[in-house]
């Protein structure tokens, strides 16, 4: 089986636009399981954490898990979050297969 990480914005500008955030990227996540792969959500990973540590600390975290998958699956709302536009650069510098959700 593969693995999948799941790549999106988790940041928002209120509180239940991360829980938003986090329910749509739960979504797609759900999706790839059901298509037979093992899925890395880090917006679960990390559901709620945010301000406990300083978000390079997240972020470097994210990268390791990207290194350590298969597929990087963006999410359609990627092009909105930072976080994900560097996933991504460091999946297309690795090599990793790229899926764009419609």
């Amino acid at each position: 089986m593969k693995v999948a990480y799941i790549s999106g914005p988790y940041r928002a500008e209120s509180e239940r636009g991360v829980v938003e955030n986090i329910r749509a990227a739960e979504a797609v996540a759900l999706k790839y399981w059901k298509l037979r792969y093992v899925v890395i959500c880090p917006h679960m990973n990390t559901a709620l954490l945010g301000g406990s540590l300083p978000d390079r600390v997240w972020l470097e975290g994210d990268f390791e898990l990207v290194r350590r998958s298969d597929v990087i699956v963006m999410m359609n709302t990627w092009r909105t979050s930072r976080g994900a536009i560097a996933e991504l650069a460091l999946a297309e510098s690795l090599g990793k297969e790229i899926v764009y959700e419609p």
